[in-house]
């Protein structure tokens, strides 16, 4: 289930490597700016950051505090981890859609120079938390059913 995103992410880290690369060779080899690359850079920033949230919470790379939390006494520890995974997943759903409402009230908006669409734009951001929100819930059904912390 991982494998397509961290495809996608790696398609979108090398996209945002290779626009500012070739924003660079263009002014000073051919004198010539690429119109847009700045604005496009931005997107692509933006979008890699959201699209591999998922990412962090399947791999539990997300802030937990695990060092404080796994010193407390029993069975704090395993109830804080629960509370820590419904509060994720909480605040993935509200995101993802508020993500959804703020793009379909602007479907009809786009980035100034390029012109790219709006909800492609927070499209990415709707998919990082409508995805993080899963990671959160099948890890939440783990933890109930294993104990694990």
């Amino acid at each position: 289930m991982t494998r397509p995103l961290q495809i996608l992410c790696v398609f979108l880290v090398a996209a945002l490597v290779v626009t500012p690369f070739a924003q660079v060779i263009m002014r000073g080899v051919f004198g010539r700016a690429m119109i847009g690359a700045e604005e496009l850079t931005r997107v692509l920033l933006i979008a890699s950051v959201f699209v591999s949230y998922p990412l962090v919470v399947a791999a539990r790379e997300n802030i937990g505090m695990t060092e404080i939390r796994d010193a407390l006494p029993s069975p704090a520890p395993r109830l804080l981890a629960l509370i820590n995974t419904l509060i994720g997943l909480g605040i993935s759903v509200t995101m993802a859609v508020i993500t959804v409402q703020n793009i379909s009230g602007n479907m009809r908006n786009a980035t100034p120079t390029l012109g790219i669409p709006f909800w492609l734009f927070l499209g990415a951001a709707g998919l990082g938390f409508a995805g993080a929100a899963v990671y959160h819930a099948r890890r939440f059904v783990i933890q109930l059913k294993t104990g694990e912390v």
